[in-house]
């Protein structure tokens, strides 16, 4: 919907205004180089900035140039990205990497159009990196923005749906200034997260109150409007803790399902759990279970410790070698990257 070029004037100068009155000093942001947006970018998504910061800083750290990134190993980049999750935005990552290292000889694309073609860069990531490192005009939509747009301006349509992203979308194009368009979308994200947030927003200090559809409707708590149609998925995982002679078997997991790449233990994926018919009579329980919530997924995992005695080494081997399994030494467990579930459990097992 075209809106009248008063209306969208005002709305982004007091966007801007707003923002320039409420800096936040983040190190992406005092930098134009294309790698370390990307990065900081990719570490962001659906991760707050408090808890994405550490990382970024240790990825930065780490790896310097896209070239460092490119050569490290792929259990290197997912042990530095443990505890972040979406562990596919790891992998995406380190993918991306090699192609612009190793294809593109480590120029990185500068435009919206050849951005959006990298593994793992949506429209929304593209936008960011090619309006903040090369003044791109190309509005960002994520859903601190979609939020101050529906709300601002009343739009009721599905932000989940097509249409609601296109809307979305013109709009913000529609409002982004050309002369600032990086300022512009930093400060459109930065009064999502901090002023238009989900629950309780600061409408009182809000200079866009008297205007905001939302608020002068007593809407504010309507919208956006997004209709989840994911289902959640229920399961239980029962984990085999094996430990023989100082080593403890791990599995690394394949692809086809969650935490692709990272290292938890063989289990068994069932509700009712025959111990007797898998386990020796040396399985003890570990009392506590835990819960843990993926944005399509409800897990339950329980641990059943093992401890063989040493005489079983070489049985042991010979079955994690048939299995597909790693034995790994106590010492050497801290390196290998791991699921939040196993790292919860390993805590309170002080190993």
């Amino acid at each position: 919907m075209k809106r009248k070029v008063t209306e969208n004037q005002f709305f982004s100068n007091s966007i801007l205004s707003w923002y320039q009155q409420n800096p936040r000093h983040l190190p992406w942001r005092e930098t134009q180089d294309p790698y370390k947006i990307w990065l900081s970018e990719i570490i962001l998504q659906q991760t707050r900035v408090a808890q994405g910061l550490p990382y970024y800083e240790a990825f930065s750290k780490n790896y310097p140039r896209v070239q460092d990134l490119a050569e490290a190993p792929e259990e290197e980049v997912l042990r530095l990205w443990q505890g972040l999750g979406y562990y596919s935005r790891a992998r995406n990552l380190h993918a991306c990497a090699k192609y612009i290292w190793n294809e593109l000889g480590g120029d990185f694309p500068n435009s919206y159009a050849s951005l959006i073609q990298l593994k793992g860069v949506g429209s929304y990531t593209a936008a960011a990196i090619s309006s903040f490192a090369f003044g791109e005009v190309q509005a960002v939509v994520d859903g601190n923005v979609f939020r101050v747009l529906a709300r601002y301006f009343g739009i009721a349509t599905d932000i989940a749906s097509g249409k609601g992203k296109k809307e979305f979308e013109a709009l913000a194009n529609q409002l982004i200034p050309k002369n600032s368009p990086g300022e512009f979308n930093q400060a459109m994200m930065d009064f999502g997260s901090r002023c238009c947030v989900p629950k309780n927003p600061s409408c009182g200090e809000c200079p866009l109150s008297i205007t905001c559809f939302a608020f002068q409707k007593g809407l504010v708590g309507s919208l956006p409007v997004k209709i989840n149609k994911t289902k959640v998925k229920e399961r239980t995982l029962n984990y085999l803790v094996i430990r023989c002679a100082g080593e403890v078997v791990w599995n690394k997991r394949g692809e086809g399902d969650i935490w692709t790449g990272l290292y938890d233990f063989p289990l068994l994926e069932q509700e009712s759990f025959p111990w007797q018919e898998n386990l020796s009579q040396e399985a003890i329980l570990f009392p506590k279970k835990y819960r843990h919530l993926l944005s399509h997924q409800r897990i339950l995992g329980s641990f059943w410790e093992i401890e063989l005695s040493p005489n079983k080494h070489a049985e042991l081997i010979h079955w994690c070698q048939k299995e597909g399994f790693d034995l790994v030494d106590h010492q050497q467990i801290d390196a290998l990257p791991k699921p939040k579930l196993i790292l919860r459990y390993l805590t309170d097992r002080e190993i």
